[in-house]
């Protein structure tokens, strides 16, 4: 399993990506025989329909010039849609992906796979571990966050990148034996891994961060994706935020590529519902032929933990897309003190895909685009940090010496942007996405943060 989505459950008609929970006309009917040419007539009927950018696909498309419905999406969308100003596609986002996979990983926030992040900066060394999945097969071995790739069974991840690809290796092996060298530039002896089930925890950590000198607390959370495992623990964060105190809240969304928009509003309720109860939090715009559908808009809700917040700073890469930057872009026109980015640029993609099931697998074009209530959502290039700070692996993620975390606490102190010394002889984790994974052909939310 690879392809990774966000999946809202509305019947055959399932909104994702930073989507909207509005289901909107039902569209063309899913095919009756599961023949190929029968997928790929359903896939190119339902672009014409639901594309966000429908008015550039030419009238005379033909379904014979692709082998499959995946290839027909991606080659269509990727050809005909939107061009980046330096050339390229502007969406890498439409495709067809495994409906029962989705299924699986958006109803218990798991995926088939080895468990661990990547940083693979314009395929050259060094290759190296960002960290693993708790529960996961790489998590239960010797594979950890700092150490350099030297070898993937036997080979260099240069050379499978110059064959193959890293993405397609790991797709496509289901047993590696890692070569690694530690920080220290130590040879470690070889570490075998298996795929198999890894269990994402969305919040692998949180704390209270005492300030001293009669100053609140500050909260800190990391938000590794938005899947419905989540929201529970919300809750349990919030209320002991405001047990203590706490007024500022750092969420470190660093390699968060995305998930559920419903748990993307419920952030949002959290961390701004507290004073800003019925504000607009997002707004959904679809093609000219489907305006009817633009009635889609989320509120904020006050809840019973909501938090008092002054200042929202939230640790970014280009890796944290979608609805992480939702989360972002839809509090800043509310919360007084400010919404800060440290670390790096956000990726850049406020738009979403609608999720239509067809024979077991489901289609997700990219259908619409999302604004705040000050009517902002052009940020295609990423938003902008705040405050330069590097990912350094030489440090564990939150801890008090992280430089993210130490920019973070610079503003809560009114210092703003430390200047933080670059990674000692380590590359910069935070890693644009087309240099990351430029053969990529379905969703990205897993890609972003380079899991696997």
């Amino acid at each position: 399993m690879r392809k990774l989505i966000i999946l809202l459950a509305m019947a055959s008609l399932t909104f994702t990506a930073c989507s909207s929970d509005g289901s909107g006309p039902a569209g063309p009917t899913s095919p009756a025989a599961c023949s190929i040419d029968g997928q790929k007539t359903y896939v190119l009927d339902a672009l014409y329909y639901w594309y966000l950018w429908n008015d550039l696909l030419p009238a005379n498309i033909n379904i014979a010039d692709y082998a499959t419905p995946e290839e027909l999406v991606t080659q269509v969308t990727q050809t005909y849609g939107p061009q980046k100003p330096g050339g390229g596609p502007l969406d890498r986002f439409s495709s067809v992906g495994s409906l029962a996979a989705d299924q699986q990983f958006f109803g218990e926030g798991k995926f088939e796979g080895f468990g661990f992040r990547f940083n693979f900066v314009n395929f050259l060394p060094p290759f190296q571990i960002l960290g693993t999945f708790a529960d996961s097969p790489a998590g239960a071995s010797a594979l950890a966050r700092g150490q350099t790739v030297i070898t993937l069974n036997g080979r260099t991840p240069e050379a499978i990148q110059a064959a193959e690809g890293i993405s397609a290796f790991f797709d496509n092996t289901d047993t590696v034996t890692f070569v690694v060298e530690d920080l220290q530039g130590i040879e470690l002896p070889p570490i075998e891994i298996t795929k198999g089930i890894v269990t994402i925890d969305p919040v692998p950590q949180w704390r209270v961060i005492e300030m001293g000198a009669g100053n609140p607390p500050v909260g800190y959370m990391e938000l590794s994706t938005f899947v419905s495992t989540a929201d529970p623990k919300f809750e349990t964060v919030f209320s002991n935020f405001i047990a203590a105190g706490v007024e500022d809240v750092i969420i470190d969304m660093r390699y968060n590529g995305g998930g559920l928009v419903s748990t993307a509003n419920l952030l949002g309720n959290y961390l701004g519902g507290f004073a800003n109860d019925g504000q607009i939090f997002s707004n959904t715009e679809f093609n000219a032929d489907r305006a009817a559908a633009n009635n889609s808009i989320d509120y904020i809700s006050r809840l019973g933990s909501s938090i008092d917040i002054n200042r929202l700073i939230v640790v970014a890469s280009r890796g944290t897309a979608s609805a992480s930057e939702l989360v972002i872009n839809g509090l800043d026109p509310f919360v007084n003190g400010g919404v800060y980015i440290v670390g790096d640029n956000t990726f850049g993609k406020p738009v979403g895909q609608v999720g239509l099931e067809f024979c077991d697998k489901i289609l997700r074009p990219t259908s619409f685009k999302k604004s705040n209530a000050a009517g902002f959502g052009d940020y295609f290039d990423g938003l902008p940090v705040d405050c330069t700070a590097p990912d350094d692996i030489n440090f564990a993620v939150g801890a008090d010496d992280d430089p993210n975390v130490v920019a973070a606490l610079s503003f809560v102190n009114g210092a703003g942007c430390p200047v933080v010394a670059a990674p000692g002889g380590q590359q910069k984790a935070a890693t644009v996405f087309d240099e990351l994974r430029p053969d990529l052909t379905g969703p990205p939310e897993r890609e972003f943060a380079g899991a696997y």
